[in-house]
């Protein structure tokens, strides 16, 4: 159920957002830099949202409940884009081929921006929690649960790789070449099924409830640490250190680890910790258990891969913006029928990159490298990581020498002419962006499954959501970046267009 209200979802979103691009220069009469820098801005806003999403889920509503809220509000979200190109009042008068043309309105800014807004509220919900809330409904306990998550995280992604894939083709297709109302429509369409999808299954569901949030405990920890830091640590920490667990505390229970020792000290009791009747601290700034540190320690351990994977979050936001671009400018003809595919459309061949190699990895790579490593995944979690940033750094550097190309054909041989505001069309087939998308597709099959996966599996249960945000937060650091690059080159460059 999980899954399938997975597919909607991202047909539904994707849907909406794979165009953005194209429906804002050609219907909202935006510059390209502009149009490229509110996508990103859009994107990290999203990826900052999951922050405050799992925050709110862990400790006040759950995944459940989360879910709730997030699968309206993109619904509404996409209903909202929807009405700008259904609504003639709300976007600007077309300009066909002119080469200068009114641009939008305040009041038709504010209702996209509106639109925009609640799909933050709907993806920044989703996105941290579902992945989450699907793997709750498998007993980690058992040998078939265990079996079943590690697979999950793989189907996972190819279900709405899969689902993105038709996003790219058929429903841009039909926004570009038929009627943009239309195309936005079947987003509507899917986000409503989603909806109706996800709600049928409400008694099948495992649901966990909220049980406080890891950023408060990270709060309480680093405070209480500060202030006991004069304190000696004690002798078997795993024994002497405070620790307190609630009567229905149904989350593992960690175990003390020997790193970031200074943490101990938020757990040291002293004769000035005041408890409660049932033992809890009265203060929890100045007392915190040892489970608490144990918690804040898993969030120091993951940092360091984070930080190591901005490479990757930054070279993968420009490969999901730029190469539209690129193709716009560049030959889209399929064959001597004049069939021209759209541009957005291209990023499908980075989905099915990723898609195949998920059947490839999953299938015959993990099998292949558990007979040579013993290991269960065939490989570590970290080397998953590694391939990723490797692939998507490669995926860089083939992007840049096929632009170096496209860029001289369009300045030195005959082109097929000039795109309204863009400039020359490059000669150059646009097939030639497809090594770059099938290298960066790889690059997630392996670094975004494996760092997923990392984090889900280095945080105790209470801390899910919170791992599948801090994953989307580095995709938005990366979507900032991106633009404040691409606003940079521009103007460092626009005086050599």
């Amino acid at each position: 159920m999980n899954t399938r209200n997975e597919t909607f979802e991202k047909l539904g979103i994707i849907g909406t957002l794979s165009n953005l691009l194209v429906y804002l220069t050609s219907v909202f009469n935006m510059k390209s830099v502009t149009a490229a820098t509110i996508i990103n801005a859009f994107a990290g806003t999203v990826n900052f949202g999951t922050f405050v999403a799992a925050f709110l889920c862990d400790t006040y509503f759950g995944r459940y409940k989360t879910l709730n809220v997030a699968v309206l509000a993109c619904f509404l979200g996409s209903l909202a884009i929807l009405l700008t190109a259904a609504v003639p009042q709300l976007h600007p008068a077309p300009c066909g081929t002119a080469s200068s043309c009114i641009g939008p309105s305040g009041g038709q800014i504010a209702f996209l921006m509106m639109g925009l807004g609640i799909l933050v509220v709907g993806a920044g919900g989703i996105r941290p929690c579902n992945l989450a809330f699907g793997a709750d409904q498998f007993n980690p306990k058992s040998g078939s649960g265990k079996r079943g998550i590690d697979s999950f995280f793989n189907w996972y992604f190819f279900t709405f790789t899969f689902a993105q894939i038709l996003s790219l083709t058929v429903v841009v297709y039909v926004q570009s070449n038929v009627s943009w109302t239309i195309g936005l429509t079947i987003p509507v369409v899917l986000m409503f099924l989603a909806s109706v999808i996800f709600f049928a299954g409400a008694k099948l569901y495992v649901k966990i409830e909220a049980s406080g949030s890891p950023l408060a405990s990270v709060a309480h920890v680093i405070t209480a640490a500060i202030k006991k830091h004069r304190l000696k640590s004690v002798k078997q920490p795993w024994l002497n250190l405070y620790n307190y667990y609630p009567s229905k505390y149904a989350n593992a229970k960690l175990k003390y680890t020997e790193q970031f020792t200074f943490l101990d000290k938020a757990a040291i009791l002293t004769p000035e910790d005041k408890l409660e009747a049932d033992g809890k601290p009265v203060n929890p700034w100045n007392l915190c258990t040892m489970q608490q540190v144990e918690e804040v320690k898993c969030i120091m351990r993951v940092l360091p891969i984070w930080f190591a994977s901005s490479i990757y979050y930054l070279t993968m936001a420009q490969q999901m913006t730029y190469p539209v671009f690129q193709a716009l400018q560049s030959d889209r003809r399929l064959g001597s029928g004049g069939f021209m595919i759209p541009a957005a459309t291209y990023v499908v061949f980075l989905m099915t990159g990723m898609t195949l190699f998920i059947i490839f990895y999953d299938r015959v790579l993990v099998p292949t490298f558990k007979r040579i490593t013993g290991i269960e995944t065939g490989i570590t979690l970290l080397q998953r990581i590694g391939a990723g940033i490797f692939f998507a750094l490669l995926s860089l550097i083939v992007s840049g020498f096929v632009e170096e190309r496209r860029r001289t054909l369009a300045l030195t041989k005959p082109t097929l002419g000039l795109a309204p505001r863009k400039g020359e069309i490059s000669s150059m087939s646009a097939m030639w962006l497809i090594p770059q998308l099938v290298l960066a597709g790889i690059a997630d099959a392996f670094g975004a499954i494996g760092q997923m996966e990392f984090y889900y599996k280095k945080f105790p249960e209470n801390m899910r959501s919170f791992a599948g945000s801090i994953f989307y937060v580095g995709g938005g650091v990366s979507s900032y970046i991106s633009s404040f690059l691409i606003t940079t080159v521009h103007r460092m460059t626009q005086n050599d267009l």
